[in-house]
């Protein structure tokens, strides 16, 4: 069966504008799908921020018509067809909105409640992933329990995120203090990324960052930030020092900076990055149009790591940017107009977290595909294939639209 954009786009706005009705429901009824209390849901007659929402709608979209054309490989590999993965991946967009539903719906503190148990959870998972974690592209990232598989890598970063915004929200009286505040942020923050960082190196790394960001916004001590920051950095060393693979990548990486072959094509670590700069350069400005792709057949993961090179032959130069422009929108919209705006402190810092992390693995992504960075195996957040990474995205992006409605007529202070 051939390929029908048009039919495949008009069952993408039906699928959509069919979940919008749910968006915009009474609260009633999210409050009796849900079980929660009254108090729970967020009952503000504001509006949560439209770009926002409008935005993710467009990366789903995007996402939807990516993958369906670069499935078919994978799902000859899997012994099933393009159009049941396609429509599992329909139903975990589905998911990832319904969850980003919820969580819009849900009172940022009421979610921020259960930072704790989240980490003492994710701790477990990262854990086990450790000892019975199931290996895939060279990596041991996915749980298996009962025939359903997941990242807790995902589940870490969200919670890790919650708590050490819950935890610089509670001690503003006392931030500058090395013993009550900064030592049992520091525990979480270093074990955390410790254990991410074993089996996922760039996951581990980004989440450092992001709260290095939010701790400085935070108004932690710069001392105690620089700290924090020569820990992570001798722990890369010893973590890059332990994988040949690793190293193999960054060595890659540095060769193709100072030349890239054109004339031959690598061979193991390289291929990759190589097969994806080739679906680039055949984009040109306008793409080779939807459903096209002929790299989508060379490249290892098409539907998910290199999902941004096959927006980028089939679209062209403009799609590609158009892709990045959103996630530049969402940057915008996230720390400009929801952070500086939120009612409170745990508000802005749950904003900035949320936004840089939907943001930075968009923008990591496709700074693999376009060879700026090594390769690094990150999904990209509403439009790779993949379960774990889209439902998280969506609750960050739940949380932020919970925000939006708490907004005040001045602007957020971030520095006191």
């Amino acid at each position: 069966m051939g390929f029908d954009p048009t039919h495949f786009v008009t069952l993408s706005l039906r699928y959509f504008a069919t979940i919008n009705m749910i968006y915009t429901s009474p609260h009633s009824n999210i409050n009796n799908i849900i079980g929660t209390t009254a108090e729970d849901i967020d009952t503000r007659n504001q509006g949560s921020d439209r770009f926002l929402l409008m935005s993710v709608v467009i990366l789903m979209t995007f996402g939807m018509l990516a993958v369906y054309s670069s499935i078919a490989f994978f799902a000859e590999t899997k012994s099933t067809t393009a159009g049941q993965l396609i429509i599992g991946h329909l139903v975990k967009l589905g998911i990832a909105f319904f969850v980003m539903l919820i969580a819009s719906k849900m009172n940022y503190h009421t979610i921020a409640k259960f930072s704790r148990i989240g980490m003492v959870v994710s701790l477990f998972l990262l854990l086990a992933v450790l000892a019975f974690g199931t290996e895939q592209f060279g990596a041991k990232r996915w749980l298996n329990v009962g025939g359903f598989s997941f990242q807790p890598s995902m589940v870490a970063t969200v919670s890790l995120m919650l708590h050490v915004c819950v935890l610089l929200s509670e001690k503003q009286e006392y931030i500058k203090d090395f013993k009550k505040t900064f030592m049992p942020i520091m525990f979480w923050v270093i074990l955390t990324c410790g254990l991410i960082g074993i089996e996922d190196f760039s996951s581990a790394a980004i989440l450092l960052g992001i709260c290095l960001v939010v701790m400085f916004i935070g108004r932690v001590s710069v001392i105690q930030l620089g700290s924090l920051v020569a820990i992570g950095i001798l722990g890369g060393v010893l973590l890059l020092g332990q994988s040949t693979n690793r190293q193999d990548r960054i060595e890659q990486y540095l060769s193709q900076i100072k030349e890239i072959p054109s004339d031959h094509i690598i061979q193991g670590s390289g291929y990759q990055a190589q097969q994806a700069h080739i679906a680039i350069a055949k984009g040109e400005l306008m793409g080779v149009g939807i459903g096209k792709s002929s790299q989508r057949d060379f490249l290892p993961a098409p539907y998910n790591d290199f999902i941004f090179a096959i927006i980028a032959e089939e679209y062209g130069l403009i799609g590609a940017m158009s892709l990045i422009l959103i996630f530049t929108l969402i940057l915008f919209r996230g720390i400009v107009f929801i952070a500086r705006n939120a009612e409170d402190h745990l508000g802005s810092l749950l904003a900035v977290a949320c936004t840089l992390t939907i943001v930075f693995y968009g923008f990591v992504n496709a700074g693999v595909a376009s060879g700026i960075l090594p390769v690094t195996g990150l999904p990209m957040p509403f439009v790779s294939y993949g379960g774990t990474s889209m439902l998280f995205a969506g609750l960050m992006a739940g949380i932020l639209l919970n925000i939006s409605k708490h907004n005040r007529d001045r602007r957020a202070i971030f520095y006191g």
